[in-house]
């Protein structure tokens, strides 16, 4: 039975807060607070009460309707007013937004307890409740928009008097809710990640709720607001929604317990026929047609679109997810996710991602239970049809081939094609297939993301090099499985059978010295190695031998360019800036590399309550992204040394020099290999099926020469070079 209370209509608009109010404070206190223009209202003149009421509206008492000094009662027609009222100036004038004009003034609405700024525009409205209004915003052809006394907006707090059952968590990465958060207005993808793991550092959990827990205010009665130059039409349900400055709402079907940021340089905007609830919007978020929203986070620049699903996820900076349904998921800053049939369940996605229509990753079906994972490193791109299985686990820049996944996977090595060979019932890889088959791809997905980089607050500073210290350090992981990998490929040759038990450092440097000196030979061997698929099948890497040798070139070109973007102005500047260099461990906390001590110091301040705070906890984010160029220098020079087999204290300026002048032919070939590669399009035959002559081709898909970012790259080849013999010359090497 629904419980439908009755009480007198002389109460309607007051009462607001249910539970006690402190001592010598009024219903208003905190709406008082809110809004700090309330000594620029008085109370209505007498000849204003009969203007409002020649223009058929109704208060339950004229005392409670205070106005400004510039208050136009002819702007007020067919309202019904309830608990106190606070109208701000009203001048007859109309405000135009895309083509929607309206006058100024409040029209054909019911208001209960609202405060409106400076010339709003209000019509039809069937109930507004405990809402405050800034200026100049326009709320039109709305059902209804009414705020609880025990609104939270959103945030995954609990207010005075209610249970715990009531508090709004977002279960990521895991279904079985093993990795709950509490979402919280100004939550950033590191923040999320952090708290999802480490779950058995119980102290460490408990800072992070306590943090969420003292950042709001738990007691009742917080109206809800829309900001200056908001505009809200067409919606039918808006409950216990704050909204930020410059929003546009239109056409949106329920918004419910949600904060919506927005602002003159970063606006969001709601569209047709969504539902949202339970959920914190970042600013400039783009949400449209359709769109289902339930317990979620969108980070800023954020989109969802066309029937998309969002539940129980939180997505990152700049990514967009449409026709799709995302559940139990984290994703990290710039992901993009556009067929209707792709679905992603119960995984970390560490962002620069792109999954292709009919990619099924993270069904749970062959587990006991709801509670497998996929953890995914940068630039995970899933194929066409893909469909992978808890728990599976993927290095950076990971493509797979379209095919049914019937096993687990752990794809230990970065920059690798994964293909299900049916044929062969072989799981074949492929290390460094970006940098042989498509540069053209790995290169622009690093530029066009720092290109569409849109965020107003950079608070952490997101790597979108493909040549970062994760990647990198999964380059020497990958080296090292090659070697062995290799060694025992060619001990398995019966003429090669060693005569006593290898250990794992006999293995690799056997491996190492065929892949640098017999490459040939590599070429003829079938490399097999174990652990990456749960399954009794074999698992073959591919073209290892030009693999090994691309990702040591790639190490050693990394080092350099670092060395070049550090700017220094001697050799000895750079010794000094490099002298603890050394390789280690990097995590990506929310697309913010940071090295593994740094975050076990971060840990390790919060446990001991020296940063107490989120706000504090994003403060050394922005300390730590301050170190980054020079931890990441560190990393580059001790990576490069490492391959080169040199000592810092061996690292000479001719070697420097010797090794830059190498470099630029480095930088020449993936010039060449990005042009190269797009180039295949336009000379394919199939490509120019479409098309009556290159002609027409170039006019549909725009001409090679015309390509911005080969420009691009061309260009950054001439000033790489051009630095090179700068720092030759200024640093006589």
């Amino acid at each position: 039975m629904n419980n439908i209370k009755k009480k007198p209509l002389s109460e309607l608009g007051y009462n607001f807060i249910e539970a006690p109010i402190p001592k010598g404070k009024d219903e208003y206190y905190l709406r008082n607070e809110q809004w700090s223009r309330q000594g620029e209202y008085r109370r209505l003149l007498a000849h204003e009460v009969e203007s409002l009421v020649r223009n058929d509206n109704s208060s339950d008492d004229w005392n409670n309707i205070f106005v400004s000094n510039e208050f136009n009662p002819q702007l007020v027609q067919h309202c019904h007013f309830f608990g106190m009222v606070r109208i701000g100036k009203l001048e007859p004038y109309y405000l135009e937004f895309h083509n929607l004009r309206l006058p100024v003034g409040l029209y054909n609405s019911t208001i209960c307890a609202c405060d409106f700024g400076d010339n709003v525009v209000v019509h039809n409205v069937n109930y507004l409740s405990h809402y405050i209004l800034g200026n100049e915003v326009i709320v039109a052809n709305v059902n209804e928009m009414a705020t609880t006394d025990y609104a939270k907006f959103g945030n995954g707090i609990v207010k005075e008097g209610e249970p715990e059952s009531g508090r709004i968590q977002l279960e990521l990465c895991n279904e079985n809710g093993g990795r709950s958060v509490m979402p919280f207005d100004g939550m950033l993808p590191g923040d999320a990640w952090l708290w999802t793991r480490f779950r058995d550092d119980q102290q460490l959990q408990q800072q992070f709720k306590a943090f969420t827990e003292k950042q709001f205010d738990k007691r009742r009665g917080y109206y809800g607001m829309v900001g200056d130059r908001s505009v809200i039409k067409n919606c039918k349900i808006i409950k216990d929604v704050t909204i930020g400055t410059d929003a546009y709402l239109k056409g949106a079907n329920k918004l419910k317990n949600l904060t919506i940021n927005s602002s003159s340089e970063a606006a969001s905007q709601i569209g047709e026929g969504c539902e949202m609830v339970n959920g914190i919007i970042g600013y400039g978020c783009r949400v449209f047609y359709g769109v289902k929203a339930v317990r979620f986070v969108m980070a800023s620049h954020s989109q969802l679109k066309y029937g998309a699903r969002l539940i129980n996820s939180y997505l990152g900076n700049n990514a967009t997810i449409s026709c799709c349904e995302v559940l139990n998921s984290l994703i990290f800053p710039a992901h993009e996710q556009h067929h209707n049939n792709s679905f992603l369940c119960a995984a970390v996605v560490m962002g620069q991602s792109n999954m292709a229509a009919g990619a099924t990753i993270g069904s749970n079906h062959n587990s006991r239970g709801a509670d497998g994972e996929i953890i995914a490193g940068r630039g995970f791109w899933p194929g066409l049809c893909v469909s992978l299985k808890h728990n599976s686990k993927f290095a950076s820049f990971t493509l797979i081939s379209k095919g049914n996944y019937m096993s687990e996977l752990h794809i230990n090595i970065p920059f690798c094609l994964v293909l299900n060979d049916e044929h062969d019932n072989r799981l074949k890889i492929m290390p460094g297939y970006w940098f042989m088959h498509n540069m053209y791809a790995i290169a622009r997905n690093s530029w066009k993301y720092v290109d569409r980089d849109k965020r107003t607050d950079k608070t952490q500073l997101i790597e979108y090099d493909y040549l970062a210290p994760d990647s990198v350090e999964e380059m020497f992981q990958g080296l090292a499985i090659m070697e062995s990998a290799v060694a025992k490929a060619w001990y398995a040759l019966p003429e090669n059978t060693p005569k006593k038990e290898l250990t794992e450092k006999d293995l690799r440097k056997k491996g190492k010295e065929l892949l640098l000196q017999h490459p040939e030979e590599v070429a003829r061997l079938t490399v097999l190695v174990t652990g990456m698929e749960n399954s009794s099948r074999q698992v073959q890497l591919l073209k290892v031998h030009k693999a090994y040798a691309i990702f040591r070139e790639l190490i050693i070109f990394y080092g350099l360019k670092n060395i070049i973007a550090a700017n220094k102005p001697s050799f000895l500047a750079l010794q000094a800036a490099v002298k603890t260099a050394k390789r280690g461990d990097w995590h990506n906390i929310g697309g913010q590399l940071m090295k593994a001590e740094t975050v076990n110091l971060l840990k390790q301040k919060i446990r001991k309550n020296k940063i107490s705070s989120w706000p504090q906890l994003h403060e050394q984010y922005v300390e730590i992204g301050k170190e980054y160029v020079s931890d990441k220098l560190q990393h580059a020079v001790a990576s490069m040394l490492e391959i080169k087999e040199v000592s810092l204290k061996n690292f000479t300026p001719a070697l420097l020099a010797e090794w830059l002048e190498d470099s630029t032919r480095t930088m020449e070939w993936i010039a060449y290999n990005i042009r190269h590669s797009r180039e295949k399009d336009y000379k394919n035959p199939f490509r120019q099926l479409a098309y009556e002559n290159a002609n027409e081709m170039n006019v549909v898909i725009g001409s090679l020469e015309d390509n911005a970012f080969i420009q691009e790259t061309q260009n950054e080849l001439g000033e790489y070079k051009n630095r090179v013999r700068k720092i030759i010359n200024e640093w006589e090497l």
